[in-house]
């Protein structure tokens, strides 16, 4: 059967599609959880920021248009297209590109193997490159009066984080993702501690939602497990877990959520989103270091070993690494 041969151009074309696409449906789903901050409609969990951002970094830049049809298109599915609905789509547009641009400059690894990827990405990507999206609409509300000025800096801070929480949730774990390989030798008692970690991650958090104790915190045992023995393609999902099914507590005030005020409840769905998000990404990104550092040093030894065989020839490299001291003792 002949194979198709796409020129650049028509490659192009088709990445900026899928990406509308995905940025399109993740928004949909996002509007599924929304909170009204004086009028005005935001989301605590916004995932197509996440999925701009990983699109960037794995596509490059060139597929920007797509975040701009896609951030353009979720606006007209739930209103009337106003010309401040185009600034909003710039904002939606520059945030990720900026984000990926600054990442791109410090050197950003989408391995997500050392701290200062992990913090880059939480700091950078996410922190600070989500401000110009929140700044730039929230603005524009004001300016064409669908926010009075004094109920700026609410919306602002719930727009803020819910970008960025798109962020800190989605790239990781869609980053991770992509490298995941299933062993070959993987057996079915391999699958018994991932699915124990995922179904304790879930039977926890919905413990912690449904009572009106300050539970929260008995997820993040949990997520250290995860990071720990899995790393990012453990913690991430885990991370995912938990914002899920807070947002979805707040959303319907009940557990923690229960009788307190709406800038409450933001605060205490994004304290502990971004400490989840936080703990997952940045433990992990330590443990993957630490072990190229150890896989580094182990190849250094052989190849030392393998100098010292050929140096003399006589001496075999099967004594590698050296017998400690207490060995020769009587």
């Amino acid at each position: 059967m002949p194979q198709i041969q796409l020129r650049p151009p028509a490659v192009t074309g088709l990445r900026i599609l899928a990406v509308a696409a995905a940025y399109f449906l993740a928004g949909r789903i996002g509007l599924l959880q929304q909170v009204v901050v004086a009028g005005a409609k935001v989301t605590p969990l916004w995932p197509p920021t996440g999925i701009a951002v990983t699109c960037l970094l794995l596509l490059g830049l060139s597929v920007w248009p797509g975040i701009a049809i896609g951030a353009f298109l979720v606006i007209a599915s739930i209103g009337t297209v106003h010309p401040s609905s185009l600034a909003i789509t710039a904002g939606n547009t520059l945030a990720p590109v900026a984000s990926y641009l600054i990442l791109r400059r410090v050197g950003f690894r989408i391995e997500l193997d050392r701290l200062r990827d992990g913090v880059a990405l939480v700091f950078l990507g996410a922190l600070g490159g989500m401000l110009i999206s929140s700044t730039l609409g929230t603005l524009v509300l004001v300016w064409d009066g669908s926010l009075p000025l004094s109920s700026f800096w609410s919306t602002w801070s719930a727009w803020w984080t819910g970008d960025a929480m798109g962020v800190l949730v989605f790239t990781p774990l869609l980053l991770a993702l992509r490298t995941a390989r299933i062993p070959a030798d993987a057996g079915p008692l391999d699958w018994v501690e991932p699915a124990l970690l995922l179904a304790g991650t879930a039977t926890v958090t919905l413990m912690a939602t449904s009572t009106r104790l300050s539970l929260l915190f008995l997820v993040f045992p949990l997520l250290i497990w995860a990071a720990l023995r899995f790393q990012l393609i453990g913690a991430a999902p885990c991370v995912l877990l938990v914002s899920v099914l807070t947002v979805a507590s707040a959303g319907d005030h009940t557990g923690p959520f229960t009788g307190q005020g709406l800038v409450a409840e933001m605060v205490i769905l994004q304290a502990l989103n971004g400490c989840a998000a936080l703990t997952g990404l940045l433990l992990s990104a330590i443990i993957a270091e630490q072990k190229n550092t150890y896989t580094r040093i182990e190849q250094a030894c052989l190849g030392l070993a393998e100098v010292v065989a050929r140096l003399a020839p006589g001496e075999s490299a099967a004594q590698w690494p050296p017998p400690h001291e207490s060995d020769h003792r009587d």
